[in-house]
This record gives structure tokens, sequence and C-alpha cells, in this order.
């Protein structure tokens, strides 16, 4: 899959920009703040309909405007699609595609299959357990529909809990037992398809560690869920008068967690800067390994600097593996073009440069 043309007008700090990219590697380069994230913000929420930096859609909007819009062509497959984004303050966000709009915006999740790996990747490991379940569905619902559905029901189910709760538990049982029936049908669905993911992503994530690192250091992940060991709709019904004192549910998929294990310590305690760096690098091409095979498309790679506080061996490593026939259409930011051009050159792609100033975007040769 490639995006071959991307036009911008209003989003963040990008007042206009009209850019064809090559179908191989394509760097931003600019010093820091002028707008490199930005552009790749841009291509992201084209596939994932909102922002990676900042959910609050209006605040997107460039200051002096008062809508933006994001149209992308792509080539995907042997079929040309135009996917186009509008947002009005105070209105409802648009999304079409091939001039179509979307009823559910989660019907374009998984259309357009990516992958960015960025600073804020640090927080699978400093931060809590809600990042690592973000990181999981985000995989997961980009190739299975249900696995999207399934999520949005429980999250329906489990907010009108919490609303019980926070009134005191002051209903009847019977209303109770409805949306706990709803929690644990989705929540099993859920947690047995996450368990089957990881599984099957493990061996996939440490062969990308050992290629990146070509080291003896052993990397795992273990998938933790209350649901491993009992009945969901059971723990849910004796966990309300808790509770309820609480006001919120304390039992569920939403409080699973992602273990993250450097020879079998964790890697938050142990691991150093560039030991966590090439854990989430290769969590991140395990990533784009998993979704290719799954969705028969080869997803777009974005690649926010990633290259700082890796080794010069780590950083050959992979450029020569994202240079590779694995990899399709890739975007990079750096701030340094003549690091780019010394680590490109060797691999024969076909790289267009773009400088990032202000907002402004050009193409250099």
């Amino acid at each position: 899959m490639q995006l071959t043309h991307l036009s911008i007008l209003n989003y963040k700090n990008l007042e206009q920009a009209d850019l064809s990219f090559s179908p191989k590697i394509n760097c931003f380069i600019g010093n820091n703040g002028m707008g490199k994230t930005n552009l790749l913000d841009a291509i992201y929420y084209l596939s994932f309909c909102k922002s990676f930096t900042n959910p609050i859609d209006v605040q997107n909007i460039y200051h002096k405007g008062d809508f933006f819009v994001l149209q992308g062509d792509y080539t995907r497959g042997n079929t040309e699609e135009a996917v186009y984004c509008g947002l009005k303050r105070k209105q409802k966000k648009q999304f079409k595609l091939n001039k179509k709009e979307y009823e559910r915006l989660s019907d374009h999740i998984g259309f357009l299959p990516l992958v960015i790996i960025s600073p804020a990747d640090e927080a699978l490991i400093s931060e809590g357990s809600d990042e690592r379940r973000r990181f999981i569905d985000s995989v997961i619902s980009q190739y299975n529909k249900q696995y999207l559905s399934e999520l949005i029901r429980y999250n329906k189910a489990l907010m009108q809990r919490n609303n019980l709760l926070k009134n005191n538990g002051n209903q009847d049982d019977l209303v109770f037992d409805i949306w706990e029936e709803q929690m644990a049908q989705a929540g099993r669905y859920i947690f047995d398809t996450r368990k089957s993911f990881i599984e099957e992503f493990i061996p996939i994530f440490q062969a990308r560690f050992q290629y990146i690192t070509s080291g003896n250091e052993v990397v795992t992940l273990h998938y933790q869920s209350q649901l491993a060991d009992r009945d969901f709709q059971d723990a849910l019904r004796r966990s309300r008068e808790r509770d309820t004192i609480l006001g919120y549910t304390t039992v569920g998929i939403h409080k699973d967690d992602l273990e993250m294990l450097l020879d079998n310590y964790p890697i938050k305690r142990v691991g150093s800067q560039g030991q966590n760096k090439s854990f989430l690098v290769s969590l991140k091409f395990a990533q784009f390994d998993f979704l290719k095979r799954a969705s028969n498309l080869t997803p777009l790679l974005l690649l926010d600097d990633i290259f700082d506080k890796l080794d010069s061996r780590r950083v050959a490593q992979i450029i020569h593996l994202v240079s590779s026939d694995d990899f399709g259409q890739i975007f990079i930011t750096d701030t340094n073009r003549e690091h780019l051009d010394d680590l490109l050159n060797a691999t024969g792609s076909k790289v267009r440069y773009f400088l990032v100033d202000k907002g402004e975007v050009n193409i250099l040769n």
C-alpha cells in the first residue's frame, strides 16, 4: 500500500501543503518544533480518524483557521482510493472514502494499516497498563472488525455499570445483571482474542529484537488478566458491594496488562535507555509484521525521531531492515539531512526529502 499524494489545509501548524511521495522512503527534515511530527500525524489521522498526539479534534485546527482538511490519495493493492477528512469548529467531523461518507468511523479502521514509531512509545514502558492495553487493542482492531465492535460494546456496558455504582447502587439487581451480562459476553471474546494474539505475537517480537540487537538478551511478553482463572460474570456480581463503595468497576478486561520482560525481569526496572529503545522499536516492527500478515497489505511505516539513544550499529541494523523488500513505503523525520544521507545512500532505495520550516513544506533535491 502507498500514499501517493497528501493535501493539508489548516492542520496544526501546517497552513497548507500539497505533497507527492516516493513509493519507498520519504524524509521530513527540519529543526524541532517546525512541523515534522505534524506531517506524520496528518498521515496517521487518515488511517485512524484521530490524531496520534492530540485526541481533541478541535485543538488540531490551525490557530488562525476555522476548519482543517486532510486528503490522501492511496494505491491499495490494485485500486486507487481517496480518503478525505474535514472538521469545522462546532460541527461534526466528516470522513469520506471515495467521496462517500462513513456512517461509523470505526468502519474505516484497518482499511489503511499503519504503524508509527515515536518517542511517545516510551509510555509503554514507563506508564501504567492503559498504554499497553491501547497498544494491544490498536493492533488487533486494524485487522479484526468483530474485536473492535466487541470493544465498543464492552466499554458502553462498563460505562453504564459505573453510572449505576456512582448512584450508590440504588438500582434493581436485574439492571446490574443486564449490563454485567453484556460485559461478560464481550469481555470473554476480548480476553480470548488478546490471549491468542499475544501467543502468536511473542515469537515475531523476539525475532525482531534479536535481529536489531545481535545480542544474547532475551525478551518476552506476559499477558495478565483477571479473567485467566475466574468466571467474569460471577466476579462482577461478587464485586458489586465493594465497587459501589469505590464508585467504579474493579474487575474486568479494562484492568488487563502486558508485562514486558528483559531476561525475565521487568524492563521498566532493569532496562537501559538503549535497551528500552531497542525493545520498543522491536515491538513496533513486530506489529508491522503481524498486520502485514493479517491484512494481506503492507502497512505504511512512520518513524518519528527514532534514532536517538541508539548506537550506530543498531541504527544501521534498523535502516538495513526497513529498506528491505519486507517493508513498503516509509516516512522518516530527522533534524540532520547529512545524517540520513549517510544512512540511506547505501540502501539504493528511492528517497525523497522535504524541508519543514515553521509549518511550510518544500521538496529538496
